[in-house]
């Protein structure tokens, strides 16, 4: 599993790396590798039977172990984890794009856990739940508003069993019985700015990616008559898996490298190339980007700007050149670990530098956005709220890659 991402974000489609059978003997290492010396096994065991003897609190063997093993793993770097089987479940879930539950997006809102939207097509909309609702229980149990994570873990269930949701909206209390069922959550949205010009924005990259943008644009194309040109938002989008950052980039590039890699192990080195056919074929492409676009986002806008397909619009990149393997362990554990560093197809490394947009954007002295460092995300693809949208839609009729700080 290949991941890229600044967050619980992993891969699945992907291959994954080797699982450890707790039950079979660990392998022998490599010839000519380094092994534990016994001054350090004995050093792991004297703080370890320390703690054991004169903690304040009891703590149990296996909670000891795990956190020196969370603590190992994650020393090495910053993206680097080890993942409890809750943690390894929601990272699958953000990649595979796809759970089993009642398809509610909720955030924590003022002590209550809030509707932020409910998922098209999904259970809950379809039972009448709306965004701005308030879950006050699921199944007679009170929601806690302070602990997000116990709402969404008592919401989700095997699909086809049931679950009563009680809600307020407004005064309003209200009881809905919702049957789970598989629900898609994708990471893709389009829109028509203007006649001939399209936008689509991208949330994250998971299985469905590739497949969702195709989509998106042979619906725009449809309803446009074809199309002079788009706009490819990637801000504030943390990253994904490798296999969807190749695929969007592939969408618009005839030939050339997309991405490269290099790392210690055999499956860490590799070099991915662009197939033939532009969906665009050839059509101005801008690509909004800024501070919160990272990895798998840079993948996409560093190979775009390399070949010179696109332009791109907003500010610097996060910076996050390394790839990430899932690999599975005992008892639905994982870990995931740094693998290999990549470089953009000029072989430049972005790592902890990022990527400068062609065309800066600064927050306007007044109208939409006056005041504020960023237009906010909840206006994303709001064409009268969204300055950084109107530049690149500007950007995009002048139909050429301009340098310049607006």
């Amino acid at each position: 599993m290949l991941i890229f991402g600044l967050g619980t974000l992993a891969g699945a489609g992907l291959s994954l790396g080797p699982s450890v059978n707790a039950e079979r003997d660990i392998p022998p290492p490599a010839p000519g590798t380094e092994t534990l010396s016994w001054r350090d096994a004995r050093l792991f065991a004297e703080v370890l039977e320390r703690i054991r003897q004169d903690y304040v609190d009891r703590v149990p063997d296996g909670e000891l172990m795990k956190a020196a093993v969370r603590g190992l793993i994650g020393n090495l770097d910053q993206h680097s984890a080890f993942l409890d089987p809750h943690e390894f479940a929601d990272m699958r879930i953000n990649t595979t794009g796809e759970y089993s539950g009642v398809g509610i997006e909720l955030a924590l809102d003022n002590g209550t856990v809030k509707v932020i939207k409910p998922i098209e097509g999904g259970p809950a909309a379809r039972a009448g739940v709306r965004t701005g609702d308030r879950i006050l229980a699921v199944d007679e149990v009170a929601v806690n508003g302070q602990d997000l994570d116990d709402a969404i873990d008592r919401l989700r269930g095997k699909s086809g069993s049931t679950v009563r949701l009680s809600i307020s909206r407004g005064a309003v209390p209200l009881l809905f019985t919702l049957q789970r069922e598989t629900v898609q959550v994708h990471s893709v949205k389009s829109s028509l700015l203007k006649p001939g010009f399209g936008y689509v924005r991208i949330t994250n990259f998971s299985t469905s990616t590739a497949l969702d943008v195709d989509q998106a644009l042979v619906e725009l194309q449809e309803q446009s008559g074809g199309l002079r040109g788009l706009v490819l938002d990637l801000r504030n989008n943390p990253g994904g898996i490798l296999e969807a950052a190749i695929g969007v980039s592939d969408e618009f590039l005839e030939s050339g490298v997309i991405v490269s890699a290099d790392g210690r192990a055999r499956d860490a080195k590799f070099e991915m190339q662009a197939q033939a056919g532009d969906v665009l074929e050839g059509a101005p492409l801008v690509v909004l980007i800024n501070g919160g676009s990272a990895s798998a986002s840079e993948i996409v806008a560093g190979a775009l700007k390399d070949h010179r397909r696109a332009t791109l619009v907003g500010s610097k990149t996060y910076g996050k050149g390394s790839v990430q393997t899932v690999i599975p362990l005992s008892d639905g554990y994982a870990m995931k670990l740094t693998t290999s560093r990549y470089f953009t197809p000029s072989g430049a490394s972005i790592h902890e530098k990022g990527i400068d947009p062609d065309v800066a954007v600064a927050a306007p002295a007044s109208g939409p956005g006056s005041g504020q460092a960023r237009v906010d995300v909840a206006n994303y693809g709001n064409l009268a709220q969204d300055y950084e949208l109107q530049l690149a839609l500007e950007t995009l009729q002048q139909g050429k890659p301009t340098a310049a700080v607006r």
